[in-house]
């Protein structure tokens, strides 16, 4: 990690904004589930969803649907660990941070449903537990609009690819 030549506010915001959109639009699975990046920066990325009826897994009481819930908090675990990428490597620009994604995904997860998913709204939050050179490890929370703990999970992501050094060209 070279932190004596930080990245620039301006490519910073670049950062934030090309992860933003990946997350938010160019993995249309996340565009279709609705979900919208609250934090990027902070200990824990967060995410927000409102419930919608096809995503109803219970038709009698209106519950979130685990498979919803699964998803939710494998990706918002991904955007966690892109974070952590980005603040790993101060000094790389947008594009090779950007560049690094390339072979990040879901090596195995765990979740545990708490509570049944009731809720208008629900927010999603991760934290890297670890960030190794090849595997990832990280902690996530789902949440409702009163704050109710919904799930939680673990998960581990591959971050690097064939190569062992994980350089962005």
């Amino acid at each position: 990690m070279d932190e004596s030549n930080p990245r620039s506010e301006k490519e910073q915001h670049q950062l934030t904004e090309s992860m933003t959109d990946l997350f938010e639009h160019r993995i249309c699975f996340n565009e279709h589930l609705g979900l919208k990046v609250i934090d990027l920066w902070t200990e824990s990325v967060s995410v927000a969803f409102d419930m919608q009826p096809q995503f109803v897994g219970h038709y009698l009481y209106g519950r979130l649907h685990g498979g919803v819930i699964s998803s939710v908090l494998d990706t918002t675990g991904g955007l966690a660990v892109m974070a952590a990428i980005g603040k790993k490597y101060p000094s790389e620009s947008c594009l090779q941070i950007m560049q690094r994604f390339a072979y990040l995904g879901t090596l195995d997860m765990r979740v545990d449903y708490i509570r049944q998913g009731q809720g208008t709204r629900f927010v999603a939050d991760s934290e890297v537990v670890r960030l190794g050179g090849r595997i990832a490890t990280t902690r996530m929370n789902l949440f409702n609009e009163k704050g109710t703990l919904i799930a939680t999970g673990n998960a581990a992501y591959m971050v690097a690819g064939p190569s062992s050094d994980n350089s962005a060209k």
